[in-house]
């Protein structure tokens, strides 16, 4: 007995044992596994991060070493250390277009709210011609900015543009734009809305879509009209759609140029404008004194500022969608 018993316990434990290379109990591989899994991987995000190398982290590098130096006019650099930035603290030109750039942000989220609105509108059942709304509303983004700033420059234009010219009609003696330093920003933001309204309403768009829609059926079996869905429904479940726009919204209007360089020009054409201390950010300074007066070092230190800027209000709103960001 004790020898049939052996027997058969040998046969047992050898159906039981894994074999060479399976995967054992309680999800534990052999090494040997895992480093190909893990040499797969790399491969796979390889061609991503080598492009993310080339061509981010590598300017980015090479741009914070330039900020340490002075450029010469034909292309020799020497090693300056703080001296740029020193002179970034001083420079009253460097204060102004950054107070106007994030004047201009600020401006620019008004755009959020605006693309939640026509998007739950554009979402309502039985609305006609919905395809239509949406085309009419995403040209602007699909349509090159500098296009989009000549059109709106003939619009706001102070002698013959058709704003003053509709004005005008009511006896109102619009003024010039542009020109005029209380209304300059106003107009610039203006444009940046209106061009940026169709990509944000997509966006918000697909977020409500994505709602389940026996939330609303449950609000309305309760006897919670439109407005009560909206804000209690609609707008709590928006919340992380509108964390993330509003993310790339504050980056992409921080590094605002091509809108400034068309409406009030650049260099002495820009600076002939009256208006152009109120409205001229800081990519359109970098790129004047990189390209038009050639101090690139100094240029390089102020686009070193903005990225600083650009870090520290992302990692800002980071922080603050913890108490309005519902997920789930």
């Amino acid at each position: 007995m004790t020898s049939t018993e052996g027997h058969e316990s040998g046969p047992r434990r050898a159906r039981s044992a894994p074999a060479s290379g399976a995967p054992r109990p309680g999800g534990w591989r052999p090494r040997r596994d895992r480093v190909t899994e893990a040499l797969w991987g790399y491969a796979f995000i390889a061609p991503a991060a080598l492009g993310l190398a080339v061509f981010y982290l590598w300017p980015v590098l090479q741009t914070g070493y330039f900020s340490f130096t002075q450029w010469g006019v034909f292309g020799g650099h020497t090693w300056t250390g703080l001296d740029n930035y020193h002179r970034l603290l001083t420079d009253p030109e460097v204060a102004q277009s950054l107070v106007n750039t994030l004047a201009y942000t600020a401006l620019g989220l008004v755009g959020i709210p605006l693309a939640i609105v026509f998007a739950a509108l554009l979402n309502r059942e039985g609305l006609r011609g919905t395809g239509v709304y949406r085309t009419l509303f995403f040209l602007p983004v699909v349509t090159m900015p500098v296009a989009v700033a000549m059109v709106w420059r003939w619009l706001y234009n102070g002698e013959y543009g058709l704003i003053n010219h509709a004005l005008a009609l009511v006896g109102i003696d619009g003024p010039h734009w542009i020109a005029d330093p209380d209304t300059a920003l106003f107009a610039l933001a203006a444009v940046g809305v209106w061009s940026s309204l169709g990509y944000n309403l997509i966006i918000f768009l697909a977020g409500i879509q994505a709602i389940p829609k026996e939330f609303y059926d449950a609000a309305a079996i309760d006897g919670a009209g439109p407005v009560r869905q909206f804000f209690r429904i609609t707008l709590p479940l928006l919340s992380p759609t509108a964390f993330f726009v509003s993310v790339i919204s504050v980056i992409g209007s921080l590094q605002l140029f091509d809108l400034v360089y068309v409406l009030a020009g650049s260099g002495l054409t820009g600076r002939a404008n009256p208006a152009f201390p109120r409205i001229q950010t800081v990519v359109q300074l970098f790129y004047d004194r990189a390209f038009l007066t050639d101090d690139r070092g100094y240029a390089a230190a102020i686009v070193m500022m903005l990225l600083v800027v650009i870090v520290a209000l992302t990692a800002l709103q980071f922080r603050v969608q913890k108490r309005w960001v519902h997920y789930g």
